[in-house]
């Protein structure tokens, strides 16, 4: 099995691990009801998609 030679330090160590971060996930708002949703998808609240109802929802009854 291979082993280091030398010890990796702190500073390189941390150099190959800034990729590593988390991104916050990208949330635009509902144009119909102003809700905070996922870019690309119906609205949970309301069910438009692009300005058009395309899902029925609970709140519409």
């Amino acid at each position: 099995m291979a082993v280091p030679f030398r010890k990796v330090s702190k500073t390189r160590k941390r150099m190959r691990r800034s990729h590593n971060a988390l991104t916050p996930a990208g949330v635009v708002t509902c144009k119909e009801c102003g809700a905070a949703i996922k870019p690309h998808r119906a609205c949970p609240n309301c069910g438009s998609y692009k300005g058009k109802k395309v899902v029925e929802t609970k709140d519409a009854e």
